[in-house]
């Protein structure tokens, strides 16, 4: 433990970065702003943010968190219990769905990555890390991995070539298929239940045929995903509110 808390007390390179400090055995992450006129605590569903004087020593602002270590915990556990928020801080022991199951992030010492294991989201991150960056690069690594199989045998029942697969980021649009340039498929269906994301692929693989919504196309995305009708309703209804890393 001693180590652990001299690394995440390291000072990062730029006070724009996210930092961490160990609160009553449990890491944080925080944004420090210096840009205020006295030493200041928010919180809301983005997370922990700290105001301080732009001179203000790194050894007060920690002292000034750790005075404060209850109130900042128990902040942070109200917010994450309210129904509807969408904004999710990434911190030791927060939870985040993945495949439509919950999954706990483990945040521990490392170099910048993220990987999955024994139904847990491991974060081994310097002190000066985004959490929510490398939680996000790692859920794209996990959804690529989870629709290349999906697409490739979609794309093989339709009888077609298997298309160039590519992520995409949009905020409202699931996925898109392209003559030229291949199937994309939003990364943040990998929050969603398995068969929700076959939904998405059976209807941009449809595509591969018929660059259209006529009724062949829907036939042919029926053939691919039979419940389509029931799956596009409870995407349309869950997909609004999945999490915001």
């Amino acid at each position: 433990m001693p180590d652990q808390l001299e690394l995440f007390r390291l000072p990062p390179p730029d006070d724009r970065a996210g930092r961490h400090i160990i609160l009553a055995g449990r890491i944080v992450g925080y944004t420090l702003r210096r840009d205020r006129r006295r030493l200041a605590l928010q919180i809301d569903e983005r997370g922990l943010t700290v105001g301080a004087l732009r001179h203000t020593p790194m050894a007060e602002i920690e002292a000034f968190l750790r005075a404060h270590d209850r109130w900042v915990l128990d902040k942070l556990a109200e917010h994450a219990e309210r129904p509807g928020r969408r904004h999710l801080p990434i911190h030791d022991g927060a939870q985040l769905p993945v495949l439509g199951e919950p999954v706990c992030v483990r945040v521990i010492p490392g170099a910048n990555r993220g990987y999955f294991g024994a139904g847990e989201l491991w974060l081994a991150a310097r002190p000066a890390a985004d959490l929510s960056a490398i939680a996000r690069r790692a859920l794209q690594r996990r959804a690529f991995e989870h629709f290349v199989p999906r697409v490739t045998a979609a794309a093989t029942r339709l009888g077609r070539p298997v298309p160039a697969l590519a992520l995409s980021s949009a905020r409202t649009r699931w996925g898109s298929c392209s003559a030229q340039s291949g199937i994309r498929i939003n990364w943040r269906l990998i929050h969603l239940p398995p068969a929700l994301i076959d939904y998405v692929i059976a209807h941009e693989a449809a595509h591969l045929v018929e660059m259209n919504h006529g009724a062949r196309f829907w036939t042919l995305v029926a053939g691919l995903c039979p419940d389509w009708r029931n799956a596009r309703a409870e995407l349309k209804a869950r997909g609004a509110m999945l999490p915001l890393l």
